[in-house]
């Protein structure tokens, strides 16, 4: 069992006033890593809810130098680390906002060399990858080794939502067989809007961890955030999906991944 210290019991005290969210859901938040990809305006903020929520361990995964132009939205950032790479400055920063969080820094894109050992390190995944061969990789990879995914991606002032339990819903596949044409890394952004886009990922992981409200499961959450139209629309879990359906290729290729991952101990997701 993992105890909360002290401080800790302080810091959390107000959250803990919640129904439902008593101290067995903080101890829950803090025993989980969570894996954050294309930490910037959404994943670096959606990082940042976390942390200061208590969960236990963040994995942040992002390539790149910070740019001027990136200082509109990512508020982990600071104006002197401009053309430094950014997710090293995102674990400083983390750090200094709770220093009882282990933080990994990973100067690096989402890839086929990577993706299978950062997939397997965590035990939830937040997907804000600014492109979906990333999105693709970690969907893959989530429903290979049974772990849970928030999926979130925003373009302009339209932002999407789903949480994606693997063998419980359908997955990215499902959800796009056409991928949108939000994939290129210049496009319209306001801080406010990935903002928004981010705390709601955030607590999507926060209730999906600790089971004190139910998650947006097999549901599409959309956004206007221009005229604020929220809608959310049922996900179709698709039988003949080539990455989560009953003949998917890591099935076929590999058929002893389900008992390995069914032996395995894990955290389990239950819906209340």
């Amino acid at each position: 069992m993992i105890d909360l210290t002290p401080t800790e019991l302080e810091r959390y005290r107000r959250q803990m006033m919640l129904p439902n969210f008593d101290e067995q859901a903080q101890r829950r938040l803090k025993s989980f890593t969570a894996l954050v990809t294309g930490v910037g305006g959404l994943g670096g903020t959606a990082a940042m809810y976390l942390a200061v929520a208590g969960i236990g361990r963040l994995i942040l995964v992002r390539g790149g130098e910070l740019r001027l132009d990136d200082m509109n939205r990512q508020v982990l950032m600071t104006h002197d680390t401009v053309g430094q790479p950014r997710v090293f400055k995102a674990k400083e920063t983390l750090e200094k906002i709770n220093p009882d969080v282990e933080i990994q820094a990973v100067y690096d894109y989402i890839t086929p060399d990577n993706v299978d050992e950062l997939v397997r390190s965590a035990d939830i995944t937040l997907d804000c990858a600014h492109n979906f061969t990333e999105r693709n990789l970690l969907n893959e990879a989530c429903v290979k080794y049974r772990k849970p995914m928030i999926e979130a991606a925003m373009d302009g002032m339209e932002a999407y939502l789903t949480t994606i339990i693997p063998g419980q819903t359908g997955c990215l596949s499902c959800l796009f067989p056409e991928k949108p044409e939000w994939d290129r890394r210049a496009f319209a952004v306001l801080g406010a809007v990935s903002g928004t886009l981010a705390c709601l990922t955030a607590l999507e992981a926060v209730k999906l961890i600790t089971g004190f409200e139910r998650p947006l499961v097999s549901q599409l959450l959309t956004m206007n955030l221009g005229r604020l139209e929220f809608a959310k629309h049922r996900v179709y879990r698709d039988p003949h999906c080539p990455v989560c359906g009953n003949n998917a290729a890591w099935r076929h290729f590999n058929p002893s991944i389900e008992s390995q991952i069914q032996s395995k101990p894990q955290h389990s997701f239950q819906l209340i």
